[in-house]
């Protein structure tokens, strides 16, 4: 599939392929991103979710297709290049410095910076989105539970003052209570900051629900594409990805509908 730029991407892949070793990982990945959207990526495990996330941020050499990334051909460049133009990658399984603290994570994620009245206001300011991060302040990263990790290395992300984010499987080993908190905060830096996110999850409900644009993977390949509220009302993901069958579609239709005649 050959998806062309748009005016206001900025983000585009074009026919991506990716291996490890003699494995294909993804097979012609073309894809936009639009500035200022949250775009997200589903399918199953082993589809290539992660493999799309590592090849834009550097991680990994495609072998052939382009990574663009506002304007510039970014494919194969090495990733503290990436991570200077504005493009951070908050991978699967958080990977915080279990023995600094809280705090220099954080600052961590401004090792590129110099500008530090702005780094301590940026540092206020992701504690006003995860105050129990301003608590645990000293208390080393390690030591934190999975949920508190998984807000440092959201966090840590931001200091870097990014424009896209790529956040990969940010609920996964979370509580759903846990999950929907770290997805309405998620959202919140979106339309706050107008921070574009690239968001690779399996909870298909949750990164629908948060997202406005989104791409289905499937054995390394995008076999669909859609705005999110029209993917959520397709039956095959319904049926596939948000676990409602076409049966149980409709007798919850008849259930409500019943319900009204009493």
């Amino acid at each position: 599939m050959t998806v062309p730029a748009v005016d206001d991407a900025i983000l585009t892949l074009l026919n991506v392929e990716s291996a490890y070793g003699p494995i294909k990982a993804i097979r012609g990945v073309s894809l936009n991103v639009r500035r200022g959207q949250i775009a997200t990526v589903l399918g199953s495990n082993g589809a290539g979710k992660t493999t799309i996330l590592k090849t834009i941020s550097g991680i990994i050499d495609p072998r052939k297709g382009s990574v663009e990334f506002k304007g510039e051909n970014i494919t194969a460049k090495d990733p503290v290049h990436i991570v200077h133009r504005g493009l951070v990658h908050v991978p699967e399984g958080r990977e915080v410095f279990p023995l600094l603290s809280v705090r220099d994570n954080l600052l961590m994620g401004a090792y590129a910076r110099a500008d530090r009245d702005a780094i301590a206001r940026d540092m206020e300011a992701v504690y006003g989105y995860f105050p129990i991060l301003a608590e645990r302040s000293h208390q080393d990263a390690g030591l934190l539970s999975g949920g508190q990790q998984q807000m440092l290395a959201i966090s840590r992300a931001l200091m870097a003052k990014p424009e896209l984010i790529l956040l990969d499987e940010p609920s996964l080993g979370l509580s759903p209570k846990l999950t929907k908190e770290i997805f309405e905060i998620v959202v919140r830096i979106n339309r706050e900051r107008g921070t574009t996110i690239l968001l690779v999850e399996q909870n298909a409900n949750m990164a629908l629900n948060a997202s406005d644009y989104g791409y289905v993977l499937e054995n390394g390949r995008i076999v669909m594409e859609d705005t999110c509220a029209r993917l959520r009302e397709k039956e095959d993901i319904k049926e596939f990805y948000l676990g409602m069958k076409e049966e149980g579609v409709r007798a919850e239709r008849r259930w409500k509908k019943k319900k009204t005649w009493r």
